[in-house]
Parts: C-alpha cells; structure tokens; sequence
C-alpha cells in the first residue's frame, strides 16, 4: 500500500486561510498557527512560583491575574532520576522559562519560592542573570503549627 505523504503548509499560508475565512464568515481551519500569549504593554510585572521538592524543581510564570503563561519542570527537560533534583537543573529550567517570559512580555517578577530542595536558590539566580527584575522573593513553604498527636506512652 505504501506511505501516505502528509503536505505540511506554512504558517503564512495557515494565517491567509484564516483571514479568508474570516471574511466569508466560514469556520477557520483547525490547525491554524499558535500565537503565544503577549501581555500588554512591555516589562510587565509576573509571579515566578518555585516547587523545589527532593526530587524534582518545578517553575512556573504567571501573571498578576495568576493566568499561566509558562512553566517547565527538570524532568520535562530530560533529566532523570536523582539528577532532576540538582541546582544545575533548577538553573537551567528558570533560564528557559527567563526567555519564554520575555517572549510573553514580562520584565520583572515576583518570586514564590515552596519546598526544601536544592534547586531553591539556583533557580533565583538563574532567574535574575537571565534579565528578569526580581522585585520580591518570598517563601511560602508550608509549615505545620503543632503537627500530628504524639503517640500515647508506653506501659511496661
């Protein structure tokens, strides 16, 4: 039977068909290009929230509203095993999403920080040199009060 070829169109092309649509009032066609998320106006203010848990560190950007607009994780980059827990991984997942955050349009951030690991301040740094403003870190690790009820005492 062979091979079926698949004819793969040009985004300039897919955003032509659009606009045609538009105009005659059909449907646009469904594989139509993915523009992403630009906030108004540049050097916008975004939240950065920082999981850094023992096995993994996770980033993600919001904006004021708490809308996503992009995050990454070290085990989505391909590190695997005890390496996704390591500063170097945390440094190289914030320096991605440093520039997918400049894509969107956000200057400066205000970063959330949860967990124990070891990405935790890695990730700030990485943050900070890749040209985002950090104009707040805070952390907001969750701590228990008085912890569970202790076990009764032992009668011999």
């Amino acid at each position: 039977m062979g091979k079926k070829r698949i004819i793969k169109q040009k985004p300039e092309e897919l955003a032509d068909e659009a606009k045609t649509a538009e105009k005659t009032g059909e449907k646009a066609p469904e594989s139509a290009p993915v523009v992403p998320v630009r906030v108004s106006g540049g050097g916008m203010r975004g939240i950065a929230h920082v999981s850094a848990s023992y096995n993994n560190t996770l980033i993600s950007i919001s904006d004021d509203k708490g809308n996503v607009l992009a995050w990454s994780s070290s085990g989505a980059l391909g590190f695997k095993g005890s390496k996704k827990a390591t500063p170097f991984a945390a440094a190289r997942v914030a320096e991605i999403l440093s520039e997918k955050a400049k894509q969107a349009g956000i200057g400066e951030v205000l970063v959330l920080v949860k967990g124990v690991g070891s990405g935790r301040e890695s990730a700030i740094r990485s943050l900070a040199n890749h040209g985002l403003n950090i104009t707040m870190i805070k952390d907001i690790t969750p701590l228990p009060h008085n912890g569970p009820r202790a076990k009764k005492v032992r009668r011999v």
